[in-house]
């Protein structure tokens, strides 16, 4: 039986050398398409729209997302309907990042799945994992948010400005902190 690839590694959500040449590729190949993203103008949305359908794994038509905007592979990017991302989000998706209908973030609000290993020599050869982000519909991200690696927000959520998101959020909560705390639910 072969050995995986260090890219099957990485879609497998295990650990694998972030330096690999495939792997290497596919973020060049991400990274050039957002920097012609954010060199479009807001009188170019067929443009704008053709390069978000490239980058990402999946999204609809009504997707808006003002530049700029970073992702690491794009591919892993899975968008429901209505989307709206405003100025500077990045979403390091190194495992899938699922966003659902009708969800909306804020500026400079940063979704990471990337984890990086505890043991410091596997840190210092560049090895990596990924926990994948799941955000349901309906969901609020006020601007400057953070969320962390391996977390689900539920539908309905309302994430408070600055906020870390560490742990799961259930649905219809209002959620803001450092970390991200439960303060009410919405009815």
């Amino acid at each position: 039986m072969s050995e995986k690839s260090e890219m099957q590694k990485h879609l497998d959500g295990e650990l694998f050398w972030n330096s690999d040449p495939e792997i290497s590729a596919a973020k060049s190949r991400a990274r050039a398409l957002c920097d012609e993203y954010n060199l479009t103008k807001e009188n170019q949305p067929r443009e704008r729209l053709r390069l978000l359908k490239e980058i990402f794994g999946s999204c609809d038509d009504d997707i808006f997302i003002k530049p700029p905007f970073h992702c690491d592979y794009g591919y892993n990017i899975h968008v429901g309907k209505r989307f709206f991302a405003n100025f500077d989000v990045v979403i390091l998706d190194t495992a899938k990042v699922t966003i659902g209908d009708n969800c909306l973030i804020g500026p400079q609000t940063g979704l990471y799945t990337a984890v990086h290993p505890m043991d410091s020599r596997e840190r210092a050869a560049n090895y990596i994992h990924g926990e994948p982000i799941t955000i349901g519909d309906n969901v609020w991200f006020g601007g400057h948010c953070t969320v962390l690696p391996g977390v689900t927000i539920g539908n309905n959520v309302i994430v408070g400005a600055g906020s870390v998101v560490t742990k799961n959020i259930p649905d219809n909560a209002v959620v803001a902190g450092n970390p991200a705390k439960i303060i009410k639910y919405t009815t």
